[in-house]
């Protein structure tokens, strides 16, 4: 792992000869993602025998590679105190528990009052991420669904993560209250998803979408015509859970977009991210956080029961 502000030196053997130089610098320094070198090659901080070149540039021998890893810069947003949990912590990640109604990012309509606006205010030790001294979100929650959340402290925990996510090594769980008696106890949902050709903000099931699959299995039945489920999606896509179930004719209770507009149940879509298993990115031991059910869903639950008995 390089310092930062520090300049180092790499001279090109045999071995490496026909690599492009951001493949061969993320190898060289585990700490540093492919996306982060490109980004370091294109502003300059990277050259080869004393000339910038391109992010593409194939290794040849005796090259002389000099990089400089700057310091990093501070994010242009004022920390402030949002409402989360907070499951486990140490200097390399967080696990937190995130309330419904907070978004993840700013973005035009939230410029305040988003979880990085809250991770800025609770963290004193971020190590820095992309250059930025930021926390790493490696994986999002819709605004109005409720749990577990995993965040990189440093960069080398970010890279880990998100590699994790990408090859499904991560295990998540999430429970959800669905509309209609689920006639089976278990099942597979293997439909492709894109975003909406008219609609951009939604997502809907598509031939030309990218395939998302998500296994199920129910856990309860409701007189009321609703059924809790528990789902374990293998595959991230944006509103997965919320589209496959409504897709095959079991749209989350409380879900405006995909599911009911009227809904006297709940104000928010039912849907609780309740579990996450994972390799902590430095010690490589397999770690498991659980969530407990928010307070609106404990509630419905109570509410359906009762009137079961």
């Amino acid at each position: 792992m390089i310092d930062k502000g520090c300049e180092v030196l790499y001279h090109v053997s045999d071995k490496d000869v026909g690599k492009r130089i951001d493949q061969f610098l993320a190898e060289i320094d585990s700490s540093l993602s492919r996306s982060r070198v490109q980004l370091l090659i294109k502003e300059g901080f990277v050259t080869v025998n004393n000339r910038m070149v391109k992010c593409s540039y194939k290794l040849k021998i005796e090259d002389n590679i000099r990089m400089i890893l700057p310091e990093e810069k501070p994010l242009d947003l004022t920390p402030e105190y949002v409402e989360f949990g907070i499951i486990y912590e140490d200097e390399d990640i967080m696990v937190i528990d995130k309330p419904a109604g907070v978004v993840i990012h700013p973005a035009p309509g939230h410029y305040e009052g988003t979880l990085v606006h809250g991770l800025l205010f609770r963290c004193n030790d971020l190590k820095g991420i992309g250059g930025v001294l930021r926390p790493g979100i490696v994986h999002r929650l819709d605004k109005d669904t409720s749990g577990i959340m995993l965040i990189a402290k440093t960069e080398i925990a970010h890279k880990s993560l998100v590699e994790q996510f990408k090859n499904s090594i991560i295990e998540k769980e999430y429970w959800a209250l669905v509309h209609g008696p689920v006639k089976e106890n278990e099942g597979k949902i293997d439909l492709p998803i894109a975003r909406h050709p008219i609609k951009r903000k939604k997502m809907w099931v598509s031939e030309n979408g990218k395939r998302a699959i998500t296994f199920w299995k129910k856990i309860s039945e409701f007189d009321n015509n609703i059924t809790l489920v528990c789902a374990y999606p293998k595959t991230g896509r944006t509103h997965q859970i919320r589209v496959h179930f409504s897709y095959i004719g079991y749209p989350i209770v409380g879900d405006p977009v995909y599911g009911k507009r009227k809904n006297h149940y709940a104000s928010r879509q039912m849907l609780h991210a309740k579990r996450l298993s994972f390799y902590h990115p430095k010690t490589g031991i397999r770690m498991e956080f659980c969530s407990f059910l928010s307070a609106d869903i404990k509630k419905l639950l109570f509410i359906l029961n009762k009137k079961e008995n």
